[in-house]
């Protein structure tokens, strides 16, 4: 029941539908438009809640109220329409929206304002909302401690399999997961048969941009090329495509971090200012994936000491780390560099 109202809470932000975390009600503010606002907030007295890394950038840290790390509330002033709100909510559009200020913080209710920021990193939107005591909308209720105990790949089954010729090698099946309290199916392509030795694995995080589209700003696109050549050379293995796009922040947000990266801003630091973490992927995904493969031992294709560190927590041994590294090109120098220097890659 607790992953139930969870995940009902995610939906109903994803369709700009309010929630109420422990009686606090919420309305995401990306998926807000004028009439749910209003009918949510009919007075315009809605304060405004915002992750701790926006609350440093607008020099909101320097009021008492926001001083400590944490969640941050903005007084709700009479000039902040949605608009505003989303301004305040959304750093990549800084250049474009010059803010207006000067703004008041208060005082925070610091657990459900966490579980509020968790709730919308999990649904994929800009960590901000409008927060009231008492709105005219019945919003969909949730508690701060089912929030925190949330853990989406706990439930995750084997929904299909079948044979799948892939360009790199022909004897390879692909396996499809599905989770009843996440909305997106993760992919495992098993290349080979088993032999007696641990498999070769790759966990791949979905990246439409370079997979797909061959994008240079990243490594993406040949990593996942590299890696099935290279399983397929090691006669078996497994690449677990994991559907955590842009660290795990979703498509959208990558992409406002790539306008933030246009500013002048690396990949680390456009994520601290979209109230994100550095790394928000969840590699619990991919060890659950790989005990219902049968493997709990693995060699571990990466230059990511977070992915050797996430699968190990999780309960599988990783015998050896294979080095992927792959060339530079002008438009992923910086990126690389990043990896190798704010997140410990061994590049």
């Amino acid at each position: 029941m607790t992953s139930r109202t969870v995940a009902q809470a995610i939906d109903a932000l994803r369709r700009g539908w309010p929630v109420a975390i422990d009686g606090i009600a919420l309305l995401a503010i990306e998926t807000a438009d004028e009439p749910r606002l209003a009918a949510f907030d009919p007075e315009g007295r809605a304060d405004i809640l915002l992750s701790s890394t926006r609350a440093a950038t607008l020099k909101l840290t320097n009021q008492l109220p926001a001083a400590e790390p944490g969640p941050v509330r903005v007084a709700r002033a009479p000039w902040i329409d949605l608009a505003g709100a989303s301004a305040l909510a959304d750093p990549a559009r800084d250049m474009a929206t010059p803010l207006k200020g000067p703004y008041r913080s208060i005082a925070a209710e610091q657990t459900i304002d966490a579980a509020a920021l968790r709730l919308a990193r999990l649904a994929g939107l800009l960590p901000a909302f409008f927060v009231a005591s008492l709105t005219p909308d019945e919003p969909v209720a949730v508690t701060a401690a089912a929030i925190a105990s949330y853990d989406a790949p706990a439930d995750l089954v084997i929904a299909s399999r079948a044979r799948l010729p892939v360009e790199a090698a022909a004897n390879t099946e692909i396996v499809a997961f599905r989770s009843a309290s996440e909305a997106v199916e993760h992919i495992a392509l098993v290349i080979g048969s088993p032999d007696g030795h641990p498999p070769l694995v790759r966990l791949h995080s979905e990246c439409l941009t370079g997979d797909v589209l061959g994008s240079l700003k990243c490594d993406c696109g040949p990593q996942l090329r590299a890696a099935l050549a290279g399983i397929a050379e090691a006669g078996w293995g497994v690449l677990l495509y994991l559907r955590q796009e842009g660290r795990g922040i979703g498509l959208i947000n990558k992409l406002r971090a790539y306008a933030l990266q246009d500013q002048g801003f690396d990949t680390v630091d456009a994520n601290l200012r979209l109230g994100f973490g550095i790394d928000e992927r969840d590699f619990g995904v991919a060890a659950r994936m790989l005990a219902l493969l049968g493997q709990d031992r693995v060699r571990l294709l990466t230059n990511n000491p977070a992915k050797v560190g996430g699968l190990e927590a999780a309960g599988i041994c990783v015998t050896e780390r294979v080095a992927h590294a792959m060339p530079p090109n002008p438009h992923n120098v910086q990126y690389l560099a990043t990896k190798r220097d704010r997140t410990g890659h061994a590049l």
